[in-house]
């Protein structure tokens, strides 16, 4: 028992220091991006300000460009699990608000880079984009794991791709039916919450933390969305 408990630790040790060890990477490309622009920053810069080989770079990044859009695949991966793991009798809703919740434990401590990782977004539209396709693949993944909870059957197809509607103005719009419009919705509304609790906590200054903006927000999801009263 010792020996598997030994074992637990040391592979919990190793994925801290990996997540560690990609987090130094982004936070040097973005910082040395907000400074020099993302263009004239190369693996080699961010690799040396993080303190490790640019072969090493690559086992974390599959990109130059994804440092600086910071697209890191554990996490989806960790809340769809936590979506998946979550107790039956929880409600879709409040496993992946806990899932979100437990990955973004440390905003306050981020605030910085993420600010600076905004600036070299806006000032390299490629990049904005590419983002912006990350966020698109994770929500729908997300999704996926929400039909899975909710007993939907498989999405993607036989051959690991997801179905097209055909031609015509959808020809490019992956064909999401097998998912159902709960999952789809929930999806997209829960990374809107996390997105809108973030620039609100932005907004609001010192004197009120994250966590309590990001509970505020998902309780009005869980209520329908009423109207506030008038102090919101």
């Amino acid at each position: 028992m010792q020996d598997v408990r030994s074992e637990g630790a040391a592979l919990g040790l190793r994925e801290r220091k990996k997540q560690a060890t990609r987090a130094a990477l982004a936070e040097a490309a973005v910082r040395l991006a907000a400074e020099h622009g993302a263009e004239n920053v190369t693996v080699e810069a961010i690799s040396e300000a993080a303190g490790v080989s640019p072969r090493t770079f690559f086992n974390y990044f599959d990109s130059h460009d994804d440092a600086f859009v910071m697209i890191d695949r554990g996490i989806g991966e960790r809340v769809r699990r936590a979506v998946r793991e979550a107790p039956a009798s929880m409600p879709a809703l409040d496993a992946v608000r806990e899932a979100l919740a437990t990955e973004l434990a440390d905003v306050e401590e981020q605030q910085e880079i993420w600010e600076l990782r905004a600036t070299v977004l806006q000032r390299s539209p490629h990049l904005l984009v590419r983002g912006m396709g990350a966020h698109m693949a994770e929500e729908l993944e997300l999704a996926e794991a929400i039909a899975e909870r909710l007993g939907a059957p498989a999405f993607r197809t036989a051959g690991g791709e997801r179905g097209s509607r055909g031609p015509g103005p959808c020809a490019h719009v992956p064909d999401t039916s097998a998912l159902g419009l709960y999952p789809r919705l929930l999806a997209a509304v829960a990374t809107t919450a996390v997105r809108v609790a973030v620039e609100h906590w932005c907004a609001q200054g010192p004197e009120v933390t994250f966590p309590d903006i990001f509970r505020r927000v998902f309780a009005h999801l869980a209520a329908g969305l009423p109207e506030p009263p008038a102090d919101g």
